[in-house]
């Protein structure tokens, strides 16, 4: 059975994580405005959002970098470091894919989605939007469990990585199905590419975000 006194360590890891994923969901909020932006195609501020993306991107690196520099010698920790740093990457991971997704759109910023991919464009998005709101949920409710070890906390926390699984499954059906009707439009075959590949950056997202939830499984382990 893991001690309670564990959790007296000075500076919690949890702290720093939670920090990040709150700087990532704020990205994500970000991310899907521009997306719509680009959808509508009248919006004139897909340039700014991007850039905002790219400024909350850095902010969550320092906060990434800090995690990995300011852990003193010797401090007290629930969990290994290499699983902290592993947990550490794909939360991370969903940032780097959230700013590829619109690194991507904007190497063909006039050519626009085809109307017949819109919606499940949207709804790709709006899928990936949802387990980055959990993966802030998961962390502070795993905070909770390392200072307490309470099992119906843990159980809790095992739920929400369920839900990141759950989620990450209906992300992957809506993607294949962008992917399949991509290719009977009638659409040059760049268009065609450049949809398939923005289908798959999207998804990636929600693949990070299932990644992060199997590190954070495997930290609860006894």
């Amino acid at each position: 059975m893991r001690l309670p006194i564990l959790s007296m360590f000075l500076t919690s890891p949890f702290e720093g994580l939670q920090e990040h994923a709150e700087k990532v969901k704020e990205c994500a909020w970000a991310f899907q405005q521009a997306i719509e932006c680009h959808i509508s195609q009248k919006c004139q501020t897909f340039s700014e959002l991007h850039a905002e993306v790219e400024r909350l991107e850095h902010e969550a690196d320092a906060i990434k970098r800090r995690i990995r520099g300011h852990l003193p010698i010797g401090t007290l920790m629930p969990v290994s470091k290499f699983q902290l740093f592993r947990y550490l990457r794909e939360q991370d991971g969903v940032l780097d894919a959230v700013e590829d997704v619109l690194d991507w759109i904007s190497y063909r910023p006039d050519t626009g989605i085809p109307a017949d991919l819109e919606k499940d464009i949207l709804l790709l998005v709006d899928a990936v939007i949802d387990p980055i709101e959990e993966l802030s949920k998961m962390v502070a409710e795993a905070r909770k469990y390392f200072r307490t070890y309470n099992e119906k906390q843990r159980i809790y926390v095992k739920d929400i990585i369920r839900t990141l699984r759950r989620q990450e499954h209906e992300a992957d059906i809506i993607e294949d199905r962008i992917k399949r009707a991509a290719f009977h439009l009638p659409i040059d075959a760049v268009t065609v590419f450049h949809m398939v590949r923005l289908a798959e950056i999207i998804g990636s997202i929600a693949d990070h975000a299932e990644n992060a939830g199997d590190m954070m499984r495997a930290m609860l382990a006894k």
